[in-house]
């Protein structure tokens, strides 16, 4: 039972009861959380297998996910009204570590992208997929919809200058992610037809000028996306061994922890990017389906909360959230079927990884404290 009828005045009125008092309480989604806790809880099935059985890895996912929920419950109380006020500090403090990470950040893997705080790396640019949004639709806020042309070149270089620190560590993967969940702030603002083709065309000249600049391992995956065959053995491995992954695992599966490419360790960065290919050997195109079903989900949900918000600022970073989610799994589902190039980039709550699954429910804890204070928010 959700509401009970108790006396006021004459009348009587409903008020919420048990779980969903609680949930109302808390600020937070019933359906949007129940969504997240089961693709996590999926995700901590298949992460056991594709890391060899390794406990230490699942529990220190799960201490990510707790220290991400955390960060969830926390931030949907926070009153949108100060997130709007807050945004540009918090924009320019992204701004100030990546300069750091660029001077004194920790390498590894060949790039810099680390703070080393002694007890805990921070990842700067993390923090910038949300700080990104988040100051594209303050920008935006008192702002004549859709953006003139002057807007548009003030929301460019508030995208840019970060994406471009993150490129020169360098991470392409999580540039492209912040531009995005930028740039779809702008869509959502109302961006015309005419302009969106002008700027995918700017886009394409860019990316042909900018391939000069590009690390030579960056141009291998571009090529080997367009023949894997051309490097089997060396840039076109990963994509290979994913797509045997896949298409072994059939309709049903090899069984949980039977895939062979994974156990056996021919396909690699199994617990983390190449995940997708982990369910799709042991659970098979039903698995699969289930999975992406369950982020569809999250997905509906989330755009649904972010049309029920009432000012600018709210429709416009709410929309970006819920997008931004579906285009992570885009993009990862795309790179391990041999769809897109392989630009690292995890499958949410399911990949092995830190900073990301806190930032990711950080997200979702901000869409939901813009849903539950839209009758407290002015237009």
């Amino acid at each position: 039972m959700i509401y009970e009828e108790v006396p006021y005045g004459s009348r009587t009125r409903r008020t919420l009861t048990g779980a969903a008092r609680v949930l109302f309480e808390l600020k937070i989604d019933g359906p949007l959380v129940v969504g997240l806790g089961l693709i996590a809880a999926f995700g901590l099935v298949v992460l056991y297998s594709a890391s060899g059985q390794s406990a230490g890895t699942v529990v220190r996912t799960v201490l990510r996910l707790i220290l991400g929920t955390v960060a969830m419950l926390l931030l949907a109380r926070v009153n949108p009204n100060f997130l709007r006020r807050s945004t540009p500090w918090l924009y320019a403090a992204g701004v100030f570590l990546l300069l750091i990470v660029a001077a004194f950040g920790h390498s590894g893997l060949g790039a810099q992208r680390w703070l080393n705080l002694g007890l805990f790396r921070f990842q700067p640019s993390e923090l910038m997929k949300l700080a990104v949004p988040m100051t594209c639709a303050w920008y935006l806020h008192e702002r004549a919809l859709p953006p003139s042309l002057l807007s548009l070149l003030a929301l460019a270089g508030l995208i840019l200058l970060p994406v471009g620190l993150v490129a020169i560590e360098p991470d392409l993967g999580t540039a492209a992610l912040i531009a995005v969940a930028g740039a779809l702030v702008i869509v959502l603002a109302g961006l015309r037809m005419r302009v969106m083709v002008a700027l995918l065309l700017l886009a394409a000249a860019t990316a042909w000028f900018g391939w000069s600049f590009m690390h030579d391992y960056q141009r291998k995956r571009v090529l080997t996306f367009l023949n894997p065959q051309t490097d089997p053995l060396g840039a076109g491995y990963h994509i290979i061994q994913s797509q045997i992954a896949i298409g072994s695992g059939g309709v049903f599966g090899k069984g949980w922890m039977n895939g062979s490419q994974a156990q056996l360790e021919f396909l690699p960065e199994r617990s983390t990017d190449f995940i997708f290919a982990v369910v799709g050997e042991e659970f098979g195109l039903l698995g699969l389906l289930l999975l992406l079903i369950l982020y569809l989900f999250v997905v509906a949900r989330s755009i649904y909360l972010a049309t029920q918000t009432q000012d600018t600022f709210a429709r416009l970073l709410a929309g970006s959230i819920a997008l931004t989610f579906f285009v992570y799994v885009l993009i990862n589902a795309g790179m391990v079927t041999g769809l897109l190039p392989v630009v690292g980039v995890p499958l949410p709550l399911v990949s092995y990884g830190g900073s990301s699954v806190v930032t990711l429910l950080a997200g979702f804890g901000i869409l939901m404290a813009l849903y539950s204070r839209r009758k407290l928010v002015g237009s």
